[in-house]
């Protein structure tokens, strides 16, 4: 006799499920990736440089050069932002995080050397992004926009209107000077 193999209706991971509609991606992700590269490569490529013209240069030298670019890397590279119709996802080179954009707790808004704006949603998931991200990408920023209206109006966002507000503005001020810009009143 075999094995009988049943799955639920849902399919297996249906807690993981994609809600349904267009993926809308950070469209600057890209080049700031490559840029994390350049930094690298420029890095390992000064510490070796230096380290061979000084006549230090050996096998175990070369390898803790190559393992300090490596972390420069992780440090530079940005999370790749993703947003669907009520999902929000964070993707570092090792770590995900989604939140539910259509049921947000809270949004909390951090200043500092890099902003970093921190989502909630009413299943405990946390993403942390830079609203940058947002303000460069009109499209993911509508859907985020259009979500936590959903939130508002299911009553969940109970903390981050003013965080919203903030970053309404930001986004609106970076627009009009861009018109301003594009069309030379600037």
């Amino acid at each position: 006799m075999g094995r009988r193999i049943t799955r639920s209706a849902a399919g297996a991971g249906a807690g993981h499920a994609r809600p349904p509609g267009p993926l809308v991606q950070d469209i600057h992700w890209a080049g700031e990736r490559r840029s994390a590269i350049g930094v690298a490569s420029l890095f390992f490529t000064a510490l070796f440089v230096l380290d061979a013209g000084a006549g230090r240069l050996d096998m175990t030298r070369g390898a803790l050069w190559t393992g300090l670019a490596v972390l420069v890397f992780v440090i530079v590279l940005p999370l790749r932002v993703s947003t669907r119709p009520g999902l929000l996802t964070a993707r570092g080179l090792f770590v995900e995080h989604s939140v539910r954009t259509d049921s947000l707790v809270s949004i909390r808004w951090f200043d500092g050397v890099s902003q970093r704006m921190i989502l909630r949603d009413t299943e405990g998931n946390r993403a942390e992004i830079d609203p940058d991200v947002l303000i460069r990408n009109p499209a993911m920023w509508r859907r985020l926009d259009t979500d936590t209206r959903t939130s508002i109006e299911r009553g969940t966002l109970v903390c981050g209107t003013t965080a919203l507000r903030r970053l309404a503005r930001r986004i609106d001020r970076e627009a009009a000077h861009t018109v301003f810009k594009v069309s030379g009143l600037e």
